[in-house]
């Protein structure tokens, strides 16, 4: 679900947006993010460890790969508490990310122009196609930077390598509140829709009880 809104002991504690910091460091600090659904996602764990193992540049990697199978990576972890990914997103120069409308919203809190690989129901890695509806959407509104191919993915990190600032957008809690919540209602309108999917039988099925049921009762 989408995060709550932060209250004033969030704020004291760092965990309001803030303007990235985008001076040069010795390494470029990339998070990967799958989130923590069940279904595995192997195209973007294995096109980030392609990619790192082929960058010139020094990368420090943290991929949160969920229920996919370890890569053979430093930084490799299945999951990230609620308040390890802050401090992860908080420390990182790029983040990549699944479709997921909670993740993005963080990495977008946290000063990031996050770079999005939605997950595709026909490999097997979601139930239904709302991440790449959802992403394609704010592809289109400039909110992500969306990559649904390799070369899309790999041209995103080379450009954020070479200039980490492309990536990082200001994250001004009062300018950004309206956007923020339009979003998060977006969020939680497509989630609501695929938990009631999952609860709803075929109509199919449904329109053979009725008829069972009125000839039975004729």
């Amino acid at each position: 679900m989408p995060p709550e809104p932060q209250s004033s002991t969030d704020a004291e504690h760092g965990r309001l947006p803030r303007q990235r910091d985008t001076a040069s460091t010795d390494q470029l600090r990339v998070l990967v993010a799958v989130g923590t659904d069940k279904h595995p996602f192997g195209r973007l764990v294995d096109w980030l460890t392609q990619w790192h193992a082929e960058t010139v540049g020094p990368v420090d990697l943290t991929l949160q790969h969920g229920h996919t199978r370890a890569p053979a990576v430093p930084g490799a972890v299945s999951f990230l508490g609620h308040a390890a990914l802050q401090e992860a997103m908080s420390r990182a120069d790029l983040v990549v990310c699944h479709g997921g409308p909670a993740t993005i919203l963080e990495a977008r809190r946290h000063g990031h122009l996050p770079i999005v690989v939605p997950r595709d129901p026909e490999r097997g890695e979601h139930v239904d196609d709302h991440q790449q509806l959802f992403a394609r959407r704010l592809g289109a509104a400039g909110m992500v930077v969306l990559c649904e191919t390799r070369e899309q993915l790999y041209e995103a990190l080379d450009a954020g390598l070479n200039e980490p600032s492309r990536y990082a957008v200001a994250a001004d809690p009062q300018a950004h509140r309206a956007q923020v919540a339009a979003v998060a209602r977006v969020g939680a309108i497509v989630e609501e829709l695929v938990a009631r999917s999952a609860r709803r039988p075929p109509r199919r099925r449904v329109w053979a009880r009725l008829r069972r049921g009125a000839e039975e009762t004729r």
